[in-house]
């Protein structure tokens, strides 16, 4: 699948690499999350508490580094999403043709979207056993209700920039948006969604998304 198509073409192939660090982290810092409280009160606080502790229980799980997708799926289900607004996410990279969508649309394209993402980039968990992170001093003030919390990824190869959008709810702050070298993820899929409704309708993109889903549920992950 095309993710992006920009003036400065990549490779498919780096891109995934680059989306798949960036959702990992996501995904990553949700396994800390039963030790100990998540600290939802300021939007580094959050960021902090979830990622500081996972590298030790990626390590110690065995069948994350294989890219087990019941067992990633699972994670995300329990631990990822009470921290994530992925209709936030979702309505962004839909832009205007959100509105288009009925109410049970709106359910099914959240849904699909959300599973597409665990699904394309779940074996890229495994690609961060070695990896640290470093978190940039958080430049907001009290009274924001979005913020961007700026990190480094740090490996074997160039560190890789890597940030977080968030905003204040009443349920405390939540990530909605990832950026990585400069490229948010709903603007990945953006254009993708649109090209999508402008040939086949909100029903068309729907049924886009299911059958990728199906194709990569069928897609036995590489070890």
């Amino acid at each position: 699948m095309t993710v992006i198509n920009r003036g400065h073409m990549k490779s498919q192939k780096t891109i995934q690499k680059y989306f798949a660090a960036m959702l990992s982290s996501l995904a990553l810092f949700a396994a800390s999350v039963s030790a100990q409280a998540v600290d939802q009160s300021t939007p580094d606080g959050l960021i902090k508490t979830v990622v500081s502790d996972v590298m030790a229980s990626v390590k110690s799980d065995p069948e994350i580094q294989k890219g087990n997708i019941p067992r990633i799926v699972e994670l995300v289900e329990k631990k990822i999403l009470p921290y994530a607004d992925m209709r936030r996410t979702t309505e962004m990279a839909m832009g205007p043709n959100w509105k288009k969508a009925t109410p049970e649309q709106q359910v099914q394209l959240v849904n699909e979207f959300k599973s597409l993402l665990i699904r394309t980039y779940s074996g890229a968990l495994s690609q961060l056993r070695d990896q640290t992170i470093q978190f940039k001093p958080l430049r907001a003030a009290p009274d924001d209700k979005e913020v961007v919390v700026r990190t480094v990824v740090i490996g074997r190869g160039d560190p890789i920039p890597l940030d977080y959008r968030l905003e204040k709810t009443s349920n405390g702050w939540k990530v909605y948006d990832m950026n990585i070298m400069g490229v948010w993820l709903v603007e990945a899929y953006r254009n993708q969604f649109a090209n999508q409704i402008s040939q086949n309708g909100v029903d068309g993109l729907v049924k886009f998304l299911q059958d990728r889903n199906k194709q990569l549920a069928a897609t036995k992950p590489a070890n």
